[in-house]
């Protein structure tokens, strides 16, 4: 028998030993939890005097607020089994694995048995854990230490669950995988995402997360792409427009590795996103996309690092925004060369679409350069819809409606057009469409 961990139980270092308790956790463990939870308490909450928090506040944001998820959610053995709209949603991509989360513990999932066979391992991170300890304990926090900011740090001392990836050397898999998690009403989720490629291998994982009204989301992703390995990673945030959602993601390059990245933020009341690419050895190429389209009074942050630690590595930034009604974004992003890190080439660019009057956009490029022969340039535009767009394509027989998504989706397309996955660029069509008023 299992000890659930009740709703009751406030978030604290109680919480943190009864997680470890359920699952028996080994010693490093149950160890870095309760370490984390010290970084955690040692770490100031952020205020408006730090740079990386004066344009967000966490105002109205109250720890107490939230817990632990109690319930033990239905463990599905089929898709067939799945619940309709979750069988909807698997079937938008054409995926070699699948798996779904609720509230932390894994519900359903699929892998392909030749994939199997051939050493790759897609898993949640509790069941990796249980079956490939040492890989696990090489990789976790490697990446993202707990002290990397407070919400990194309670992330280390609280997370149930997460998703597990693991390519071995020379296997290049076409079909993305796919993850779903899921939460519920006022819960807390601390999701861990660990993606592990080896030499000369090739992947593509999504993510999507989705639900936690009057909940918070606290993940940490860390990405490994060793020796001319090639990933792709798809991160989808649609969670309620009521829940708060911290995250933070780290990514590595090897040596003439390349990596891609989608952040597409279209949920949440409140997002402070951090995204670092760590450009390690000679050759390696990175890729940061990001999409988001807020309204009401959603307010998402994004803040980026592109770090060439080394000579020849080329990094390409691209973020595109819409913001409609009373809402706000914040992009912040650094390219910083290292000293020696010669013939970088890096770039940056975000873009702002206004759709109201009350809606605003901040954009802090930035450049930290200690070395002299590079090729850096970074920029940042905001602007309204020119009225006459509007009318010239009502001009032509379209309504108004339809121009503007027509101009929106426009917009985003230099994003969409690199979006490796089908299934997931119609998806992000889908929610633009349904942004701006048509099904």
């Amino acid at each position: 028998m299992t000890t659930k961990i009740m709703t009751a139980t406030p978030i604290s270092v109680a919480a943190a030993k009864a997680i470890s308790d359920r699952y028996d956790e080994p010693a490093w463990l149950r160890q870095a939890r309760l370490a984390a939870w010290e970084t955690f308490e040692a770490i100031p909450w952020p205020t408006y005097k730090e740079e990386t928090w004066r344009r967000t506040r966490l105002t109205g944001f109250k720890l107490e607020n939230y817990a632990l998820p109690e319930a033990e959610p239905k463990v599905y053995a089929s898709r067939e089994a799945l619940p309709e709209h979750l069988r909807e949603e698997l079937a938008k991509i054409d995926s070699a694995g699948a798996l779904i989360l609720q509230d932390g513990r894994a519900i359903y999932h699929e892998l392909d048995d030749d994939l199997a066979r051939k050493g790759v391992v897609f898993t949640d991170l509790r069941t990796a854990l249980s079956e490939q300890e040492e890989l696990v304990k090489v990789h976790l926090a490697a990446q993202v230490p707990a002290d990397e900011n407070k919400f990194a740090a309670l992330h280390y001392a609280l997370w149930l669950n997460g998703a597990f990836l693991f390519i071995p050397r020379n296997i290049a898999i076409e079909k993305p995988f796919q993850v779903l998690i899921l939460q519920g009403e006022r819960v807390a989720n601390f999701h861990h995402t660990l993606l592990v490629g080896e030499e000369n291998s090739e992947a593509v994982i999504v993510e999507d997360f989705m639900g936690s009204k009057e909940g918070m989301s606290d993940s940490v992703a860390e990405v490994f792409a060793q020796q001319a390995a090639r990933l792709h990673y798809l991160r989808l945030q649609n969670l309620d427009e009521t829940a708060w959602n911290f995250a933070t993601q780290r990514i590595s390059t090897a040596r003439d590795a390349l990596y891609r990245h989608l952040q597409a933020s279209w949920g949440s009341k409140l997002s402070k996103v951090w995204i670092d690419l760590e450009l390690e050895e000679p050759g390696g190429h990175g890729e940061l996309l990001g999409l988001y389209f807020t309204q009401d009074r959603q307010h998402i942050d994004h803040h980026t690092n592109q770090n060439h630690r080394v000579p020849h590595c080329t990094s390409d930034l691209l973020f595109k925004g819409a913001l409609d009604d009373h809402s706000r974004s914040v992009y912040q992003g650094l390219i910083r060369v290292w000293p020696g890190a010669q013939k970088t080439d890096a770039y940056q660019k975000n873009d702002n679409l206004i759709l109201s009057d009350h809606a605003r956009a901040d954009s802090i490029p930035g450049l930290e350069i200690e070395a002299d022969d590079v090729r850096c340039t970074h920029g940042a535009t905001s602007a309204k819809v020119p009225e006459e767009y509007i009318f010239y394509l009502m001009a032509r027989g379209i309504n108004r409606r339809t121009a503007m998504r027509m101009i929106v989706q426009g917009f985003f397309e230099e994003v969409l057009n690199r979006v490796p996955v089908p299934g997931v660029r119609a998806k992000l069509e889908a929610e633009i469409a349904h942004r701006v008023g048509i099904e």
